[in-house]
């Protein structure tokens, strides 16, 4: 059986006059997928967000929304829509149930289902206890939380969060983390961020947008798989000359970091046994043997840094 895509994304350009800020930009999301989106400033980010939400046509492409064309049937495709704007559109002098009911008309829930549709996304928010209270009053967090609560109301199959933790705590941003996941078990989620522990935390999926394009787009395991270099870290107390440690096999560069410490490159099979054996044998006195892991921000500045020009953000493309 085939896997329902919830949101089906194809070839999507955006020209603003002459410039070009998506370029050929496709994927896929199913439910269950948590999508963490990222890209720097000025990449194309805030513009793919905007096409998707259908607050922006593309200039070519296709968006599916549960198989019902964005452009096509805007309003049937936008009901299985929910979004988190970086700036939440909340009415400060609104209690949280006055601005929950008022989203609700404007989502079209039926009468007769208003105040259970109310309860539930009130009760997945965690705002229970904040119904009657003033939006303007509460924490930043639980506005954030309003915010939310505001995109599943209706129960759309495809929630689109945008920098959801920005100007949080560290207890609010681990509450709205937490809640991000719960949802991923019945939404598809897409969540853009700029804070790469965030999409280690919470996606199962990631992608990165550089220059208009997609640069990178793969599971978080396959992401794993990226995170191990082709590097081992070795600190010897006899310090080698650059030339034996390139002589052990598999060993194709060496690099010195500070006194006796190494980081050697390799090719093919991890040589990390033979580096210890001619260690021990040529009496180099091995005290540290360990495999380079990169981080997901170096990776993401490998990939973004490559080639970069600057765009023309005057258009409002800044994310």
């Amino acid at each position: 059986m085939d896997k329902e895509f919830l949101v089906d994304a194809q070839h999507l350009y955006r020209y603003y006059g002459p410039t070009c800020a998506v370029q050929d930009v496709s994927f896929q999301l199913a439910k269950g997928d948590v999508l963490g989106f990222l890209g720097p400033n000025g990449a194309g980010k805030s513009s793919t967000m905007q096409m998707l939400t259908g607050n922006l046509a593309p200039s070519a492409g296709k968006i599916r929304v549960r198989g019902i064309d964005l452009l096509d049937e805007p309003k049937r495709a936008k009901r299985e829509l929910g979004y988190l704007p970086e700036q939440p559109p909340l009415y400060r002098e609104h209690s949280v149930d006055e601005f929950l009911s008022y989203c609700g008309r404007l989502h079209l829930v039926p009468k007769n289902r208003l105040r259970q549709a109310l309860d539930s996304a009130k009760e997945r928010c965690g705002l229970g206890a904040v119904g009657k209270r003033l939006i303007g009053n509460l924490s930043k967090g639980y506005q954030q939380r309003v915010g939310i609560a505001q995109a599943i109301l209706h129960n759309p199959a495809v929630v689109i969060l945008d920098e959801p933790t920005v100007g949080l705590d560290p207890i609010q941003i681990r509450e709205i983390r937490h809640l991000i996941r719960e949802l991923g078990n019945d939404h598809g989620i897409i969540l853009s961020t700029h804070i790469l522990p965030e999409v280690q935390g919470v996606c199962n999926r990631v992608q990165i947008i550089n220059q208009g394009r997609l640069v990178f787009a793969d599971s978080m395991s396959g992401l794993e798989q990226h995170l191990h270099s082709q590097h081992l870290i070795i600190r010897l107390r006899q310090i080698p000359s650059i030339d034996e440690l390139t002589q052990v096999p598999g060993i194709v560069a060496a690099e010195a970091l500070d006194t006796g410490h190494f980081r050697l490159r390799y090719e093919g099979a991890n040589p990390a046994s033979a580096v210890a054996e001619i260690a021990v044998a040529r009496g180099w006195g091995l005290e540290e043997l360990v495999p380079e892991r990169r981080t997901l921000e170096q990776i993401f500045v490998e990939l973004t840094m490559q080639d970069h020009v600057p765009q023309d953000t005057a258009n409002g493309e800044a994310a």
